[in-house]
């Protein structure tokens, strides 16, 4: 029996439908909104063999390409891969969905999102989000409250829920996506123009109005058509066995978190681990696995608490920022280069400079295949953490981490009209504990700088924490490892000193309120300027000239109808410039020419032959022309490259000519005035014009030396 629900969220209709499509999943959602329909599946695996410490949901996000009726291109004509936007829609519903699910439930859960039909009246990944959680809501899985997404824009002052995606490109100071229930926000991502705190917040209380909407018709709609669901087997702690080892390793685990450096501090807490599960192993070997759980729980409660009382691990304040260093100009033949560290959190971030060619190509389901001039790529290797693993390509949180610092600077960067350059920067991970996201962030600011890359405004970026147990709450500025781990939110805030250009936001309890939030922007704004004023005490404006070992890239104007002439027939002119030269060369069809040279000299070459390749004759100009062609009653003489001129017999010389053949031969060079242009285009040439005004010139300066 198929079912339907309708909602109006931003004065569009979502239509959830169920019966009709996948329905020996456990959950299956058609949802529809103007020409986008998503299809979500949400389906519970078995009991796993072996006991596991986490939940293994798994969110797979598919965007087909027939969805906008295109086919894929390339040479493989099925989707492969998934797509740096297929992974970040996966991140987009896995991370407000997964909160929601019971902390003890273990059975792995798979939900599946495919764009079936997209016309970009709404973000595929958001109306994915709200089908998901609903999917999961009428499934047998132990997830009980709906999850509801949307995007806010801001376009000409005013908030707009979810704004065709095109109005949001070319129109917004704010993308903004935002997820909760309908009591509380869970997951924030957003991409600002230098939008203040407090219009984000209005954003973000705009957004939650709506969510309440969407949730309640999910709920109500769940309580009509939805599964039983299983029953979670709740963890009971044996009272008597955490209190006899918590009176055993309460003041070891006290002393082990005196050390502040990370790897000793950690080392140390193991080693009480181990031998706590090796003592109670002999004496309890049925309890081996709660004893585990008993430390785990030991460990983060007394965590907690003395951080809730202002104690936190490496001794801070919750508004205290920890060391910051800073180097620029690490790296002696890469364009620009920086080092930031923060704490016991290390990243080197490298920036290139490139040719219009060398773009990233991207073909999206929104746009035809378009270029993308800034990229930012993030690596997390093993060792940032003393950790010995094989790496293999880069994970769903590196591809995350990575778009997010990105987004981050694409606010302040120079237009392409300004700066014709592709720039790359990429942030190695050195180091690990807490918050290499918005240090490569930092880390991005100072290696464009470092480039001479002329960006509007140098970017900073803190990550907030929050340690919550039912109305007492605190919240932390700069969070480190442990802390993330043990904590219950990590908002990253990333901005210049005017506003803020990106956030995110994950949580692991269901829910915070705009007050907590309001709190943590504020926190975060004054951190940010606080690390603004770091980074200019080391590079207060970027360099004024990019690095001498960065190609030279110039953006010159020509006519449409000189695009041939430039090109040559079967592109041998332009490939004969680009061969001789080792250079680039990009021709747009409205005549905008970019050229990538290696240096200025090979820069300043190129403009030459091209300016030489491209002149018009003027009348009254001087030119050496090249004598191509002989007749009775004068001689043909190019020159410009496409321009042949007429030289008559009687304006070769004073004197009268009977045989021009005496005077010119083919292949002379000859200093040449064009005396007239005709309407039809014809060039009149004169030779004599030119040997009168050297004869005239010679005349004045001998009288000029008589005189004196």
């Amino acid at each position: 029996m198929i079912e339907k629900v309708s909602v109006e969220v931003g004065g569009k209709v979502i239509e959830f439908e169920v019966g009709r499509m996948a329905k020996q999943a456990g959950g299956a959602v058609f949802a529809t909104c103007g020409g986008t329909q998503v299809l979500a599946t949400s389906t519970m695996g078995d009991e796993p063999a072996e006991p596991t410490d986490f939940f293994p949901l798994t969110v797979d996000y598919f965007e087909k390409m027939y969805a906008a009726g295109k086919i894929p291109g390339g040479f493989y004509k099925r989707e492969g891969r998934p797509t740096d936007e297929e992974i970040l829609g996966s991140r987009l519903i896995d991370r407000p969905l997964r909160p929601m699910f019971p902390i003890q439930f273990r059975r792995p859960v798979h939900i599946v999102v495919y764009v079936l039909s997209a016309d970009g009246s709404i973000s595929p990944a958001i109306l994915g989000i709200n089908a998901a959680s609903l999917a999961s809501l009428i499934s047998d899985e132990p997830f009980y409250e709906a999850v509801s997404a949307v995007k806010v824009g801001l376009i000409d002052g005013k908030f707009v829920i979810n704004p065709d995606e095109n109005d949001l490109d070319e129109k917004s100071l704010l993308d903004l996506s935002i997820a909760g229930t309908k009591d509380a926000l869970i997951m924030i991502e957003s991409g600002s123009k230098e939008i203040s705190e407090e219009m984000m917040l209005q954003a973000m209380q705009v957004a939650l109005e709506e969510i309440k909407k969407i949730s309640l018709v999910q709920e109500e709609f769940a309580k009509k058509i939805g599964k039983p669901k299983v029953e979670v087997q709740e963890v009971i702690i044996d009272e008597a066995l955490k209190q006899e080892i918590e009176s055993e390793i309460l003041d070891k685990i006290k002393l082990a978190l005196e050390n502040k450096e990370k790897l000793t501090r950690e080392k140390a807490l193991e080693e009480i681990k181990k031998g706590i599960i090796t003592e109670y192993e002999e004496k309890y070997p049925e309890k081996v696995s709660e004893v585990n759980m008993i430390f785990d729980l030991i460990l983060r409660n007394y965590i907690r608490s003395q951080t809730l009382q202002g104690n936190r691990i490496d001794g801070r304040k919750p508004d205290e920022i920890r060391p910051i260093s800073i180097e620029v100009g690490v790296l002696k033949r890469t364009h620009g280069s920086a080092l930031f560290t923060r704490g016991q959190t290390q990243v080197l971030s490298i920036a290139t400079l490139g040719g219009k060619g060398e773009g990233q190509l991207i073909e999206s389901l929104e746009e035809e295949v378009v270029t993308k001039r800034y990229m930012h790529y993030y690596n997390f290797p093993p060792f940032s953490v003393g950790e010995a693993r094989p790496m293999r390509g880069p994970t769903r949180r590196e591809i995350g981490h990575g778009a997010l610092a990105e987004r981050a600077l694409v606010p302040v960067l120079p237009p392409e009209e300004e700066f014709p350059y592709t720039i790359r920067v990429v942030s190695e991970v050195l180091e690990s504990n807490g918050s290499t996201s918005m240090a490569s962030t930092c880390g991005s600011t100072l290696a464009l700088m470092d480039a001479g890359v002329p960006i509007k405004k140098p970017v900073a970026g803190i990550a907030m924490g929050l340690i919550k147990e039912g109305d007492q709450y605190v919240v932390l500025t700069d969070i480190q490892g442990a802390e993330d781990h043990l904590g219950d939110m990590d908002f990253k805030v990333a901005g210049t000193d005017a506003g803020i250009t990106a956030l995110q936001m994950d949580i692991k309890i269901k829910g915070i309120t705009i007050d907590i939030l309001r709190i943590a922007l504020e926190q975060a704004r004054k951190a940010r300027l606080y690390i603004l004023e770091k980074m200019k005490e080391v590079i207060p404006a970027p360099r004024p000239e990019i690095s001498p070992y960065a190609p030279r890239v110039y953006t010159m104007q020509i006519r449409s109808d000189k695009i041939g002439l430039l090109i040559g027939p079967g592109g041998k002119t332009i490939r004969s410039i680009i061969g001789s030269t080792d250079s680039e060369i990009n021709i747009e069809p409205d005549g905008k020419v970019y050229i990538t040279a290696p240096n200025e000299n090979i820069l300043n070459t190129i403009l030459e032959r091209i300016n030489q390749l491209l002149a018009e004759p003027e009348e009254g100009k001087i030119y050496e022309g090249v004598v191509v062609e002989l007749k009775d009653f004068g001689a043909l003489v190019q020159i410009l490259p496409n321009y042949v001129g007429l030289l008559h017999i009687s304006q070769i010389a004073d004197k009268y000519i009977k045989d021009i053949r005496k005077e010119l031969h083919i292949g002379d060079k000859v200093k040449v005035k064009v005396i007239k242009i005709e309407e039809d285009g014809k060039i009149q040439l004169s030779k004599k014009a030119v040997d009168d005004g050297s004869k005239s010139s010679k005349s004045e300066n001998k009288s000029k030396e008589q005189k004196e």
